[in-house]
């Protein structure tokens, strides 16, 4: 059986319909893609932790306020993957790629016009149904 990776996973919203995306590093699974800020969570750790932890060290920002939005899991063939997919509202520091990435803030409706993972697909309609 394939092992799956647990990834925590933030849709960053800043209050004027906008969400904050980076796009993968060449080198990594899926590189040159958009996708919503976040990474694996570690083994005894909880999901708001890891989510914290995780766009602190990716992008910035440290969370106050967050809410589940969904849960995706995904075959690509080489690897799955279970996004554990939090809506954050509120959050402190200002988000930028500090692991090379490049970020950027984007209107909910452009969202489609930027290629993601597949397994990001899910996210997008989610992030859709809430304008």
């Amino acid at each position: 059986m394939k092992k799956q990776v647990h990834v925590a996973v933030g849709v960053i919203e800043n209050g004027r319909g906008e969400i904050f995306v980076t796009k993968r590093l060449g080198h990594q699974h899926q590189g040159g893609k958009w996708e919503f800020p976040g990474g694996k969570v570690e083994e005894g750790e909880s999901l708001l932790h890891a989510l914290d932890r995780e766009l602190s060290e990716e992008i910035g920002i440290n969370v106050v306020a967050a809410e589940p939005l969904l849960l995706v899991e995904h075959d690509y063939g080489d690897k799955a993957v279970k996004l554990d997919v939090w809506l954050v509202r509120g959050f402190v520091g200002q988000p930028r790629g500090l692991e090379g990435q490049e970020g950027q803030w984007v209107a909910i409706k452009d969202l489609d016009t930027l290629e993601f993972p597949d397994a990001n697909g899910p996210i997008v309609e989610a992030v859709k149904a809430l304008q």
